[in-house]
């Protein structure tokens, strides 16, 4: 029996997504076999969609190196993309369960063949996890002298978030990974500039991934902490890697970005 998958991108940020009726038991060794960019077909993670009852949807995602992880804004755009292209309809809207809770997502058309607009509730960004070291500037040394300020926060997920004035100046593989290696658990990693008013740019470490394109929930974690900072409004535009996403604060927190269908495959089954 071949395993049906469809590829898709967040802003640069890939999943294959499976829309099954269960959780394979190999699904960690799947993610890690499918998700590997010379042996298998590439992304930064695998999506299980899985049917549940009364028509609706309940997210499993892992990561490339087969660790699960709760939520993924980038990841819920392309799952909703999936199902309404297996449904055949333009707009559709989605309750989708994940570990981290219900997210409703609106799926739109955008005047692009492969591509749609979805906005997905995002749920609360809530304080994240402190480090199992009390300074973590310091613990961390050199690579964060330049950082202006930081915070944690958890939507579901949990990211800390760095203020800084020079994005190039950071190599994010290197100080990404040794900030990750503070937090029991680990964490998402991104450093922020205000690049104009209500407007961020953000680079991203991704727990159980590395280096990704873009982080839905990171821009929604960075954009919340900048508001509690006094640094931007309730809408902000977010700039990464792979294009740009806005969070909308001023009501039930929003994400809102594109999703775009690369490519269908057939896995053989075992």
């Amino acid at each position: 029996m071949a395993e049906r998958l469809s590829k898709h991108h967040g802003l640069g940020n890939d999943f294959l997504v499976a829309l099954t009726d269960r959780l394979p038991l190999d699904a960690a060794t799947k993610a890690v076999s499918w998700c590997d960019r010379r042996r298998g077909i590439g992304a930064d993670g695998l999506i299980f969609g899985i049917s549940t009852a009364g028509g609706g949807t309940s997210m499993r995602l892992l990561n490339s190196d087969g660790s699960p992880a709760e939520v993924s804004g980038n990841g819920l755009r392309c799952l909703a993309h999936a199902v309404a292209i297996e449904r055949g309809v333009p707009h559709i809207e989605l309750d989708v369960s994940t570990p981290a809770g219900v997210r409703h997502c609106s799926v739109h058309a955008s005047g692009e063949l492969s591509t749609v607009v979805v906005t997905v509730d995002m749920g609360i960004v809530c304080p994240g996890p402190d480090p199992d070291t009390g300074d973590l500037v310091a613990a961390v040394g050199e690579p964060l002298s330049s950082v202006k300020r930081w915070d944690t926060g958890d939507i579901g997920n949990p990211h800390v978030v760095f203020e800084v004035d020079d994005l190039d100046a950071i190599d994010i593989a290197s100080t990404g990974a040794a900030v990750e290696s503070h937090f029991e658990g680990g964490v998402n990693v991104h450093f922020v500039k205000i690049t104009g008013q209500n407007q961020l740019e953000l680079r991203v470490w991704e727990r159980g991934s590395g280096i990704t394109r873009a982080c839905g929930t990171g821009a929604t974690a960075a954009a919340a902490i900048f508001q509690r900072w006094g640094l931007v409004g309730p809408k902000v535009r977010v700039s990464m890697q792979g294009g740009e996403a806005v969070v909308d604060l001023s009501g039930p927190t929003t994400l809102t970005g594109p999703a775009t269908h690369i490519a269908n495959f057939e896995m053989p089954d075992g």
